[in-house]
């Protein structure tokens, strides 16, 4: 979430907030500096070639963690293990993907639909418990399950510690050049200036979301590498991006965690997500579309969404929970 300034624009209170911000300014470079020159060779100075190397794929990167109140330590350990990389192929996957490229119509054959009568079948009893709390039929949230991530069995495969600290050090040119002289120059029909400003777009979203990664797995005192997505750094059945679960996940199954990696949990976090942004029972479909419009941004996607929903409310689709389930 970003943080708005309120600001005086009238007398002196306009020269001396500037005043202060230039200072502000020039005492934040003057630490990053320090940090540059003393902090980091300090640390890394005898240790292998390769944790060297690695440790300084995402120096600027660690600056402005720590910078920004991230314990240093921390964001040293995470950033001096093995598993580290600048992600260039993800992040030119994420720069070559088009939304109005994708087949969603592929959701709506009778093998996806199937799909998701048998998820309301396994996974009734939950789908019932949200729609009850929340709201939000479930019908509409095993859609979302569908598409986002095929129920559970497609979530991605890159770590997204590394795609999240790779598309915020985009903000760096020599990365950015990097990436474009390695794997987009010939690969893309895009013009460099385009990338340019999708990367810079791409890095400030990417390090609001790397700080809600950070936040998340250290509430949850999880392994920062253990957790896999998409190559735009969604996670879980859900998708969600790091400050959506921030804000929105659920512990659907009360054991003290939000894991989006549990079918309890991402069914509640799904209908939590879509009851904030204004979902009600019943409600017109043009109203169901905006909302979901939130969730993402394409109308394709949305409009996919709302016919798989109604496919699956058709009558004698409903679905009880199954045995196993209903004994839990």
């Amino acid at each position: 979430m970003l943080l708005a300034t309120k600001h005086k624009f009238m007398g002196t209170n306009s020269t001396s907030s500037f005043q202060r911000s230039r200072r502000n300014t020039a005492l934040r470079w003057l630490v990053m500096a320090a940090l540059s020159t003393v902090w980091l060779p300090a640390w890394a100075g005898p240790a292998p070639g390769e944790l060297s190397s690695r440790f300084a794929t995402f120096a600027t990167l660690q600056q402005r963690l720590i910078m920004d109140g991230f314990d240093m330590s921390m964001v040293q350990t995470i950033y001096s293990r093995p598993e580290v990389t600048f992600d260039q192929q993800g992040i030119a996957a994420y720069f070559s993907h088009r939304e109005a490229t994708l087949n969603y119509d592929n959701f709506l054959t009778q093998s996806s639909i199937d799909q998701a009568i048998e998820y309301l079948k396994e996974h009734g009893r939950a789908l019932g418990q949200a729609e009850k709390r929340y709201g939000v039929e479930r019908e509409v949230v095993t859609a979302i399950l569908l598409v986002e991530s095929r129920v559970g069995t497609f979530i991605g495969k890159r770590r997204v510690l590394n795609t999240l600290s790779s598309l915020a050090a985009l903000d760096e040119v020599a990365k950015r050049e990097m990436l474009w002289n390695t794997h987009l120059k010939k690969n893309t029909t895009e013009s460099k200036n385009d990338f340019i400003r999708w990367a810079i777009r791409k890095s400030a979203w990417s390090y609001r979301e790397l700080k809600a990664y950070l936040k998340y797995v250290t509430a949850q005192n999880t392994d920062p590498f253990s957790v896999r997505g998409s190559y735009a750094g969604a996670l879980g059945f859900a998708q969600f991006v790091p400050s959506s679960v921030l804000e929105f996940g659920q512990d659907g199954n009360n054991d003290g965690y939000i894991n989006l990696f549990h079918h309890m949990d991402a069914i509640e976090s799904v209908a939590n997500y879509l009851k904030k942004h204004g979902w009600r029972p019943g409600m017109r479909p043009d109203e169901a579309f905006r909302i979901l419009l939130c969730y993402n941004h394409s109308k394709y996607y949305a409009d996919t969404i709302i016919k798989v929903a109604e496919r699956l409310s058709l009558p004698g689709v409903k679905c009880k929970p199954n045995k196993a389930e209903a004994s839990q």
